[in-house]
């Protein structure tokens, strides 16, 4: 037993060390003065994937029982982060994305040691039904995109920032042009939307008694984060919404799907021990 917790704490330093280490690649090629080297866009990225199976490595661990999923407070927040890097260093091989590796792996690097330290047990049993299982996946994945989105737009503003301030210095070199940064923000939140309004839906399948289920905040916070991407979507296409304003629908979208689905459950497991 020993052993085997050594392990899987060696794993576990071994995924951080390697996300850090992606990180810190990814923020010296921005950052670093043009006469200084810079490491190469494929040595953080290649960080990046080493963290990432390293991670998958210590998910599978946490995640798998034999009672069930368990999906307790920091695995799922480690899980949502792993999906957070994994999505953004899949399209980082088409995209021009990986700049958003400075926020994404040190933050998967902290989600892995916060799991390590704090175990839980939060079981989804085998039992639970397709609706289930699907509301968990789709769910994962548009918090996963729009926490990419949400940091996508955190460079954004400081991209449009620097712009009107006349001061394009060599962080702001290496970003892609405004425009292009701004056409991946709502790719981004398009295709997260879709997932979360599938989530949703899926969501409304199985829900019984929001109150007796402890799913009142969580439901209604849901709703509200989607009915502001909605907007924000909507302002888009309609008036055609950039810039600041979709800055601020953005993020405040963000920090009420996050406080939806982590601070409820923050709530129900961590205060309420349920």
């Amino acid at each position: 037993m020993i052993c085997v917790r050594m392990n899987v704490t060696l794993i576990a330093f071994s995924a951080a060390i390697a996300y850090l280490l992606g990180g810190l690649s990814t923020g010296m090629r921005l950052f670093g003065a043009e006469a200084d080297w810079r490491p190469s866009r494929s040595l953080g990225i290649g960080l990046g994937f080493a963290g990432l199976l390293l991670h998958a490595i210590f998910l599978y661990i946490g995640l798998f029982t034999a009672a069930g999923l368990n999906l307790s407070f920091f695995n799922a927040l480690s899980l949502a982060a792993w999906s957070v890097a994994g999505l953004l260093l899949v399209s980082s091989l088409s995209k021009p994305v990986e700049n958003l590796a400075i926020l994404a792996l040190p933050l998967a690097a902290i989600m892995v040691l916060l799991d390590l330290r704090f175990p839980g047990s939060h079981l989804l049993g085998e039992n639970a039904g397709w609706e289930l299982r699907i509301h968990v996946l789709t769910s994962m994945l548009a918090y996963s995109l729009l926490t990419l989105a949400s940091a996508q737009a955190i460079l954004l503003a400081v991209q449009d920032n620097h712009l009107r301030r006349h001061h394009p210095g060599g962080f702001i070199r290496a970003l892609p042009p405004l425009q292009t940064m701004e056409s991946l923000l709502f790719e981004m939140i398009s295709l997260g939307f879709v997932l979360l309004s599938v989530a949703l839906g899926t969501g409304f399948l199985y829900l019984e008694d929001m109150f007796a289920q402890h799913l009142v905040h969580k439901t209604v916070l849901s709703i509200v984060a989607w009915i502001a991407f909605a907007m924000l979507l909507w302002g888009r296409y309609r008036f055609g919404w950039r810039g600041r304003k979709a800055i601020r629908w953005t993020l405040v979208g963000f920090m009420v799907l996050m406080l939806a689905y982590f601070g409820s459950k923050a709530v129900v497991e961590l205060i309420l021990r349920r």
